[in-house]
């Protein structure tokens, strides 16, 4: 890697570190030339699917326009940006280990609708109304319906897993 302040095409490792949830590499480096010291982030270099719209259209992802249509969802509702952004980086990590080159659109909107329900079922119902086209109120009526059968995100977090894993409080631990 070339030193960013002298150009010098030699540099060392003087430190690595996970960053970003574990999804990235902070690597501290040292010019051997100059000696100045900056960081780097190393990622997977994951390719995200193309998009088939129901027209047959093939498109390529836009992150913006996920962000966009989830945040409308949201918008004036109690969920941070963070949350948002969260919700964007965990439906974009889902795309990209999917291992197709292309997915229906229709997909890519259940992964929206997901990880909405999980946060806001307000916001759920919002995006689900756009998303599926309602024509009347009686299709709304319907999902809300469909939402109240399902177990809210809180239920379903206090479930017991039925696979052992590490629950943070020494049981269910793997040995």
């Amino acid at each position: 890697m070339y030193c960013p302040f002298c150009g010098h095409e030699e540099t060392k490792v003087i430190d690595s570190r996970l960053a970003g949830e574990g999804r990235q590499i902070r690597r501290r480096r040292e010019c051997v030339d100059c000696h100045e010291r900056f960081s780097t982030y190393e990622t997977p270099e994951l390719v995200v699917p193309r998009i088939v719209k129901r027209d047959d259209s093939r498109e390529p992802f836009d992150e913006q326009k996920l962000r966009n249509g989830i945040v409308r969802a949201v918008e004036k509702r109690p969920v941070s940006a963070e949350t948002v952004e969260a919700m964007v980086a965990r439906i974009i990590h889902k795309l990209q280990t999917v291992g197709e080159r292309e997915i229906p659109a229709r997909e890519l909107g259940d992964l929206v609708m997901e990880e909405l329900r999980s946060v806001d079922e307000v916001a759920y119902v919002r995006f689900a109304s756009v998303y599926r086209s309602f024509q009347d109120v009686t299709q709304f009526e319907d999902e809300i319906r469909k939402l109240q059968q399902m177990p809210s995100p809180a239920v379903r977090r206090d479930q017991l897993s039925l696979l052992p894993r590490d629950r943070g409080d020494g049981k269910g631990k793997k040995k």
